[in-house]
């Protein structure tokens, strides 16, 4: 201590106070690492690849360490987007049975893909409804009844008991999901370990199979607590495999750890839980459990996703082409869109993602809509005398049109409109902006700024929605 306070005699020619003073800071020399400067707050070690919050959302970027939402941002950015490969994808399969280095088996899924695209008015209403949805798990009265319940309360308990609940129902609704993943993950570890493991793997396997086929949700857990994983861990134990197989145990042991949570007598526990606030059992008027069951299995979101044809008629597609030997231009398209897919419906994302394909007219569309439902949050601010602003940004790629970007922001019955067209459009932009006028007006809405101007750079989703860059809006996990 003495001597960091710098009250004892100096030794000659060890005097710390004299290490560096005479040498300059030079923040422009490439050969010094991790040079001072006064701009930003800079680590104690040799590290260079840190970059400012906002500059993880840009491509060529190096990777965050300190963060992985940035991360997470970072790979958004350099994900390519959905309408590209879409519009790749079916470009090649358009008015085509079979053609070289395509199976068959995989045309005549891309087929049965391409007819369900063919709508009308009235189709694509429907098809709207059903992506949003499937894509709002929480939705109904009883979730709008604990959304309301959560913000207003100031109890630490009653909000940890909600989110408790939330939990618990997210993975009871990711049941057959789950059940999924687990026999999926199972079936790739008797092919990533060693063939004298593997054998004694696959009867597990199928055994678990059939307790989930039967419904037997304690045996299935059973089984794999009490055996396959005992088992899979004497084998890490005993290989020090590092390789493929110690990824896939633990997916393994978090769908596990899931299946477990989302038990009925686990939600049951929780909603009991939920019950015992004074606030909340009034509010619940006295649900019994199997009312609470029947509610949340006959949700929106329950109905939509046991009748989204699309997406399931989208998946096995895409599984045809990924396991059968599909040409590599479609392997890579699909390898796109399903890597768009897992991003962008992160639980990072504090916005809804609907993707809207289409054939309209006989010409090709593909959108994506994103949507925030509190783009100002003014009924959490306090402003309760204004509506909430809701804010959707629309890509869209017109077949032998061009690409579009439209932002639109509504504010109870005021909606403002900017249009970003494609060059040949351009010329026609004052007759567009009378449409728009006219349509907002026919619905019932009133036409607040309505623009549509030649675009000159695609519109970004953080630029649109700046609120995904707040803490308090994202999920900013520090490793």
């Amino acid at each position: 201590m003495p001597d960091l306070l710098g009250v004892t005699n100096p030794v000659p020619g060890q005097d710390s106070n004299n290490v560096n003073r005479n040498i300059p800071v030079s923040p422009n020399n490439t050969q010094i690492q991790n040079a001072p400067d006064l701009n930003r707050v800079s680590r104690p070690d040799n590290r260079t690849e840190r970059q400012d919050t906002g500059d993880a959302a840009g491509g060529n970027q190096a990777l965050r360490y300190d963060s992985n939402f940035a991360a997470f941002l970072q790979r958004m950015a350099s994900t390519p987007e959905l309408r590209e490969s879409l519009s790749a994808i079916f470009a090649m399969f358009e008015g085509t049975v079979v053609s070289s280095g395509i199976e068959e088996g995989l045309a005549a899924e891309m087929g049965a893909l391409l007819n369900m695209l063919k709508m009308d008015e009235g189709q694509l209403g429907k098809f709207l409804l059903s992506q949003m949805a499937n894509g709002n798990r929480f939705g109904g009265a009883l979730f709008n009844l604990l959304r309301e319940a959560y913000s207003s309360s100031n109890s630490e308990a009653v909000r940890n008991n909600i989110l408790q609940f939330l939990k618990k129902y997210g993975d009871f609704s990711s049941t057959d999901h789950l059940q999924g993943n687990l026999l999926r993950t199972l079936t790739r570890l008797t092919r990533a370990i060693p063939a004298s493991y593997g054998s004694q793997l696959l009867p597990m396997v199928s055994q678990l199979e059939e307790k989930l086929n039967a419904g037997d949700r304690q045996g299935a857990l059973k089984l794999l607590q009490g055996t396959i994983l005992p088992f899979l861990s004497a084998y890490t134990s005993k290989t020090n495999d590092m390789g493929l197989s110690r990824t896939l145990i633990s997916m393994l042991a978090l769908d596990i750890a899931r299946y477990e949570n989302g038990s009925e007598e686990g939600l049951l526990q929780a909603f009991h839980q939920l019950n015992g606030s004074p606030g909340l059992r009034e509010k619940l008027e006295g649900l019994s459990d199997e009312a609470l069951l029947r509610l949340l299995q006959s949700t929106s979101f329950a109905k939509a996703s046991e009748g989204d044809q699309f997406a399931a008629q989208l998946t096995r597609a895409a599984h045809k082409a990924l396991q059968s030997g599909a040409g590599q231009e479609v392997q890579d398209a699909f390898r796109n869109i399903i890597s768009a897919f897992l991003v962008n419906e992160s639980v990072h994302m504090p916005l809804n993602h609907i993707l809207l394909p289409m054939e309209w007219n006989g010409k090709m569309a593909f959108s994506e809509m994103w949507v925030d439902p509190d783009a100002e949050e003014n009924l959490k601010r306090g402003r309760k005398d204004r509506d909430n602003t809701l804010r959707f940004l629309f890509k869209l790629d017109i077949q032998d049109l061009g690409f579009f970007d439209m932002v639109l922001t509504s504010q109870g019955e005021r909606v403002d409109v900017q249009v970003f067209c494609p060059e040949k459009v351009a010329p026609f932009s004052q007759l567009v902006q009378g449409e728009l006028q006219r349509i907002l007006s026919d619905n019932g809405l009133s036409a607040g700024l309505v623009q549509v101007q030649q675009m000159t750079r695609p519109l970004t989703i953080s630029g649109v929605f700046p609120k995904i860059f707040e803490g308090e809006n994202s999920i900013n996990v520090k490793i």
